[in-house]
């Protein structure tokens, strides 16, 4: 596909989230009821509530934010373009204003875009949620309301994979699999963050993930749009 994109005026980025608390008891009696009210649907019936919490994390009503790592390429057009990554990660209000700070003093202009993988079913919406919810509010490449859909400044990998077909669901894994990008799950995946950010205490080790998952999508589009990927020495952790 030919996108005619500039890649220096998009940001890539992915998230992380978990359950906002460790255990289904912690929750208020209310918040209780509502998640099982909520996930009714989802669960089987000898699935409760409580077994269920463990993906309480899909939800911004229910989880939190704990890694936002994005991702802008440097120096695009020349053999020494580099593809610079960084990460906020901690407490989640400091990671959300980190995020907005970013996107209000150098991704604000209309040509800039934002990238992500599922990002408009999930990411992007999520850190709209948790920024509403925490009292934060909304850079202007997340508020949404009255712009028509090609005014949205946001591209999905997945999206773009589908071409039309919104049936198909495609992960990041199968994707950077058969496009020959090198795998960003080699350590652990989605359903692990949590135990790793509540039992083994080690954020370090999920920004590491958050951040290989960034890079992948920018090796996405690049794949999409027949350009070289990236090589290890291109990528700059800052």
């Amino acid at each position: 596909m030919n996108l005619k994109l500039n890649f220096e005026n998009i940001l890539f980025l992915d998230i992380e989230t978990v359950p906002e608390v460790e255990n289904f008891e912690s929750l208020s009696a209310e918040k209780q009821e509502l998640f099982a009210l909520k996930t009714q649907y989802q669960r089987k019936e000898d699935i409760t509530a409580e077994d269920f919490y463990e993906r309480a994390g899909i939800w911004a009503e229910f989880g939190k934010i704990i890694c936002i790592s994005v991702g802008y390429f440097t120096n695009f057009k020349l053999a020494t373009r580099n593809f610079r990554v960084t990460s906020f990660y901690g407490d989640e209000v400091t990671i959300l204003e980190e995020f907005k700070k970013l996107l209000e003093n150098h991704f604000n202009k209309p040509h800039h875009l934002l990238c992500g993988h599922n990002a408009k079913e999930f990411d992007f919406p999520y850190i709209a949620r948790r920024m509403i919810i925490n009292k934060i509010s909304l850079p202007e490449k997340l508020n949404l309301f009255g712009k028509k859909p090609w005014e949205i400044p946001h591209l999905d990998t997945m999206e773009l994979w589908k071409f039309g077909d919104y049936k198909h669901f495609t992960s990041l894994k199968l994707l950077t699999s058969i496009l020959g990008v090198p795998s960003p799950k080699d350590d652990i995946s989605g359903s692990e963050v949590a135990k790793v950010y509540y039992e083994e205490n080690n954020i370090k080790r999920i920004v590491n993930y958050c951040e290989k998952d960034t890079v992948a999508v920018a090796q996405l589009l690049l794949r999409f749009n027949n350009q070289p990927i990236l090589e290890e020495l291109s990528i700059v952790r800052i």
